[in-house]
Parts: C-alpha cells; structure tokens; sequence
C-alpha cells in the first residue's frame, strides 16, 4: 500500500471529505436546485424513451439490495445499480445540462450518483445539494486540468471522464468519506476513467446514455461503496510514477484541481438547456424566434432560412440527423410552424415526415459561419431568413438563454421542469417535487422524494 501523498491529492482529499460540513453561498445553492430539478426533469421525461426504457428493464433484472429508487419505476435496487440507471435516464433525451470549458454533461453523472448515494445513507437535502456542488466542482475541474482539447484529440470522451470523477467526488461526500478513503476512492476512479469518442456514431443515443450518464454515475457510486467498506489501495493516484495526469495527457495541470475550491464553483459555469434539443440547434432555436416574433412571421411567408452555426463539427453534429431532438431543420421547422419548441415535439418521429414539415425543412440551409472566426463561446448561431415578400430579415445569437451568460430565472426553469415532469407523474405529483426541490434545505431524507419520483 503506497503512503505517499503529493500537495495536490492532500488538499483536494481534504477539502472533498469536509465539503458536506461547509455551506456554499446563497446564489451557489440557487443554481445546485435549478441543475438538480432540471435533471430529475431530464430522469423522468427519459423514461418515455428507448435508452431509458433499456436501462430500466436491464435494473428490473439486476435485483440487489433495496437502497435507492430507478425513477420513473417501482425498481428499488442497489445504489450503484440505481445510479446506472437513473445515470442513463438522465442523458435519453438531450434535456441535462451542459459545462462548456470542461466538455463535460455534468448533471447526467452526478446528480444519479449523488441522488442514489443520498437515499442509501438517508441523507438530507441540504447534504445533497452540497454533494452535487462539490461533484460539479471535482468532475470539470478534471477534464480542464488533462487539457479538453488534448482529450478531444486523443478521441478520449471528455464527458465520460469528468462524470466519473464528479459522480465519485459527489457519492463519496454522501457515504461520509475521510481524507485517507477519499485517496482510495479516488484511486479506485482514476482506474475506471475511460470513455471513447466514438458515441458520436450512435444512431440511438442508447450506448451515448450510457457513456455520458449511466457508466460514470455507476463508477463513482461503485468507488464510493468500495472505500466506505475499507478498500484501499495507491493513497495517491495523481502523482508520482505512472500517475492518472501522466497517463491521460501530454501536458496536464493538475493545480487546477484545487484551485479556489470553495471559492470558485463550476456549477455557476454550467448551461441549462431552454430547449430540449441537441446543444448546437440551441442558439438556432433562439435567433428564428426572436424574428418570429419580431417581424410577425408566418410560416407560409417564409421562402428560405439560413442557419450558421460556428464549427463543421457542430454542423456535422445536428444536419439532418434520424433523431427529432439533434436534427437542426426539424427542430427549426416545427418551430416556425408552431411558434415553440416543446418536448414531445423533438421526440416526434412520425412528425419528421409530415408534408408540412419537409416543406419547410427543404427550405432551411445550415452551414458553417466564416462570421464564427475566433468567437468565445462557440455556441452561437445566425438565423438568416428571405420572404416570399420580399424581406431580408438575420438575427444572431451571441449568449444563448439558459447558458452561463445568459441564465434562466427560476421560473423558467420550472416551465420547463414541469414540460418533463407532467406527462408521467402528473401535475400534482410534479408540483409537490418542484416545491421539495426548491426548498431542499428544509428535506429530512431524501428517501422522502421516493413517492414523487416512482413510476
């Protein structure tokens, strides 16, 4: 058993183990319930769909200890089997947040890992709005300090590796780690880091659900469980011979992963997504609204649309793809015809197909932007649209809603919340988790929210 411990692994083990006695700022814990009911919204709504579907009936098979609630079922299963599903629910509809400079789908991972963890061990609200604070913290940090950009072109899943670690950072808060387990489990992490960039050729987004969302939720409660149950192992996974930085990166930082913790939170940096669509078509969506609205646009007034999106990869990402919700024209379509954009509208099939639709989805051009050169952030996107009348009529989306510099209020997030949430639990059931959500402080256990979330 090695004993050495570098300056990096003895701050970050520390600060890790103690999170849960330390209450974060007032705006902090605003935005940790926005992302949480944001993502049960994303759980539930999942449900309805094929990865979801998957990961349920796969659990229903599993049987393990009764310890924490498959949402949207009546399956109660282990924590780190809960965690793999919940983990796949939460990324089957392209709903969950997004954190920008880490490449990472935070929510997905954390939020099942930190909820199943949370109901094992009859954890308070208030502990599980700090655990998923710190797991935000720990999993983007990770990514930022291997190098985004050096992962992207190692074909290495940025958002694989991140969920990992802050499913694990969030997890082993809640099962009461010290210092010394928090070393282990984070050993135990580093050796389940993995995740390849060939998810983008899923057609289903079922092994993508799991990639994102299911595998690093179930390896982060899975570390968590081993170190509360005595596992040891190498006390410093991030430094010294062979370490998890060399290994994964040609020139990493590992100093970032301490820097400013608890003063600096990356859940403030993190994107709620206003629309339930791929995160490329979200600018898009925005800027044809704005000249719906604007100029009074009627469908049957509009001859063309031109959407300029910053990068060929973003464009490759969302043209004309199978699925409703990350193809750009449909979403974009429907849009114009309708007014909005709702969420059993991206999951329509058999709407992609509707003359109406194809009329206007031949009409609409997406392109890569020469306008995008050296633009920060790259979510951005131009609407350019011609009329059978005549007019000429461009919108562009520089600060997306719902993202870090644009951010939605409370209240947005609840519309949408309640979009993903009434269909299945229905409206009374989904206000009651609205409200437990929004005063999570006041939340005894949150085995509690078991009734409200069970299918």
């Amino acid at each position: 058993m090695n004993t050495e411990v570098g300056l990096v692994m003895k701050k970050l083990s520390t600060y890790m183990a103690g999170a849960l006695e330390e209450a974060v700022p007032t705006a902090v814990a605003e935005k940790a319930k926005h992302h949480i009911l944001d993502t049960l919204g994303a759980m539930v709504s999942g449900t309805r769909l094929r990865p979801g579907q998957f990961a349920i009936r796969y659990i229903r098979k599993q049987g393990g200890l009764p310890e924490a609630l498959v949402v949207g079922s009546d399956v109660i299963t282990s924590a780190v089997n809960a965690a793999l599903a919940n983990g796949m629910l939460a990324h089957a509809d392209e709903t969950d947040d997004s954190h920008a400079p880490s490449l990472t789908h935070p929510g997905c991972a954390v939020i099942p890992a930190a909820l199943a963890m949370a109901e094992k061990n009859s954890c308070s609200g208030e502990s599980l709005l700090r655990a998923v604070v710190l797991g935000y913290d720990i999993g983007c940090r990770t990514t930022r300090a291997l190098g985004v950009e050096l992962l992207e072109c190692a074909y290495r899943s940025t958002h694989t590796i991140g969920g990992q670690f802050g499913a694990a950072a969030a997890a082993g808060a809640l099962a009461g780690l010290n210092s010394l387990q928090v070393q282990y489990l984070l050993s135990y992490i580093v050796q389940q880091a993995s995740g390849i960039r060939c998810w983008v050729r899923d057609e289903e987004h079922i092994q993508k659900a799991f990639v994102f969302g299911g595998m690093p939720a179930h390896n982060g409660v899975m570390a968590a469980t081993m170190a509360s149950e005595g596992f040891t192992g190498v006390s410093d996974a991030l430094s010294g011979s062979r370490n998890f930085f060399e290994a994964f990166s040609p020139d990493p930082d590992p100093e970032i992963m301490t820097w400013d913790l608890g003063k600096h939170y990356e859940i403030s940096l993190t994107n709620i997504k206003k629309w339930p669509v791929g995160s490329p078509i979200q600018a898009a969506i925005d800027a044809v609204l704005e000249l719906r609205s604007k100029y009074n646009l009627e469908p049957s007034n509009v001859k063309k649309v031109v959407i300029k999106l910053p990068t060929d990869d973003m464009v490759q990402t969302v043209d004309n793809r199978k699925m409703p919700d990350i193809n750009l024209q449909y979403c974009v379509a429907t849009t114009l015809i309708d007014g909005h954009l709702t969420f059993d509208v991206t999951q329509d099939y058999s709407r992609m197909n509707e003359p109406e639709v194809l009329r206007m989805r031949n009409r609409i051009e997406l392109v890569k932007g020469d306008e995008f050169e050296g633009v920060n952030p790259g979510r951005q996107a131009i609407a350019e649209i011609t009329t059978y009348d005549g007019h000429s009529l461009s919108a562009r989306v520089r600060a997306v809603r719902g993202t870090a510099d644009n951010p939605m209020e409370r209240v947005e997030v609840i519309e949408k919340a309640s979009d993903l949430l009434v269909p299945v639990l229905g409206e009374d059931r989904a206000q009651e988790l609205i409200d437990q959500i929004m005063n999570l402080e006041e939340l005894e256990s949150v085995s509690d929210l078991r009734p409200l979330l069970r299918g």
